[in-house]
C-alpha cells in the first residue's frame, strides 16, 4: 500500500515529512535524483526525461501513486505526462493542485467558471524553471479571474539550502523579496512555490512582513493526498515498506538530509 515521493533533491522531505505526520501507518518511498539536482536550470524535455525515469523506479517498488514533491517537475513534465507517458493503472499528482485549492477557496473537483477571489495580487517565489514554465498562471487561470501574479525566479536558494548554508540562503530570500516588490510593491498573498522553501518560510515572511499571508506546500499536499486516498483506495501500491532512495552517493545525501531535517535520514542508493 506503499506511495512514492519523488523530488530532485531534498526539498521533498519537507512533503515526505508532513504525509507521514498525516497519514503516519502509509508506507512511503522517498526518491530524490541527487545526481541530476536542481531540475530548476534544466530544459523541459531533459526535467520531463529524468521525472519519467523517477517514477518508473517509484513503480518498481509497488508505488501505483507517485508524489511529484518538486514543483519543477509539477511544472514542467507533469502535463506532458499525464496526456502522452502515463498508464491507465498508475497515478502522478503535482504539488500545484493544494496550493491553488486553498488560494481561490475552491475544490479542484469545482469545474464552474473561473471567478474572483479575496486575494488579487499574488508573488510567486520558485526555481527559474517553474517561473519560465507558467504552469502556476496557467493553472489557476483555470478558477479564478482579476489576480494578478508577479514570478520571481530565486535562483541559488535551493542550492544554499542543500549545502546546508541557512545564512546565504536567508539573504538571496531577502534579495528576491526585495526584487519582487519593486515590481509589485503590495502582495497580498505568496505562494512558496518549491518544496524547499517550507524551510524558508519564516525568512520569506520576515522579508515580505507580517501582513502577507505566506502559502507553504507541505501541509496542504498532505490533506490532499488523505482525501485522495478515501476517494481512490485502489491507487494504494503493493509496497509494504518506507525507504529512502536516492540517484546520488547515500552517504553524503543521508548526511545533508539529516542535517536538513534534524533528524538522522538513512539513504540507499536506488
Amino acid at each position: 500500500m506503499a506511495v512514492g515521493v519523488f523530488d530532485s533533491g531534498l526539498g521533498g522531505l519537507t512533503v515526505h515529512r508532513a504525509i507521514a505526520a498525516r497519514l503516519p501507518d502509509l508506507p512511503l518511498v522517498y526518491l530524490g535524483d541527487n545526481a541530476h539536482a536542481p531540475y530548476g536550470v534544466r530544459t523541459a524535455d531533459d526535467i520531463f526525461d529524468l521525472t519519467c525515469q523517477g517514477v518508473e523506479r517509484l513503480w518498481a517498488e509497488g508505488c501505483d501513486l507517485v508524489i511529484l514533491a518538486c514543483n519543477t517537475a509539477s511544472a514542467a513534465a507533469l502535463k506532458r505526462m499525464q496526456e502522452t507517458w502515463l498508464p491507465a493503472d498508475k497515478r502522478v499528482l503535482g504539488v500545484f493542485v493544494p496550493m491553488i485549492e486553498a488560494l481561490t477557496e475552491r475544490n479542484w473537483g469545482d469545474n464552474s467558471p473561473p471567478r474572483r477571489v479575496a486575494v488579487n495580487n499574488v508573488a510567486l517565489f520558485a526555481t527559474p524553471a517553474t517561473v519560465a514554465s507558467r504552469a502556476f498562471q496557467r493553472e489557476l487561470a483555470f478558477r479564478a479571474v482579476g489576480v494578478d501574479v508577479e514570478a520571481q525566479p530565486c535562483a541559488g536558494v535551493v542550492d544554499a539550502i542543500e549545502m546546508g548554508d541557512e545564512q546565504l540562503a536567508e539573504a538571496l530570500v531577502t534579495s528576491h523579496v526585495e526584487a519582487l516588490k519593486r515590481r509589485m510593491p503590495h502582495p497580498e498573498a505568496a505562494v512558496l512555490g518549491c518544496t524547499h522553501y517550507p524551510l524558508m518560510e519564516e525568512a520569506f515572511q520576515r522579508a515580505l512582513g507580517p501582513q502577507v499571508k505566506v502559502f507553504s506546500q507541505a501541509g496542504l499536499v498532505a490533506e490532499s493526498l488523505a482525501d485522495y486516498l478515501t476517494r481512490r483506495p485502489e491507487f494504494l501500491g503493493s509496497g509494504t515498506e518506507t525507504k529512502y532512495l536516492t540517484t546520488g552517493d547515500p552517504v553524503r545525501v543521508g548526511g545533508k538530509a539529516t542535517q536538513f531535517l534534524r533528524r538522522a535520514i538513512a539513504f540507499q542508493a536506488a
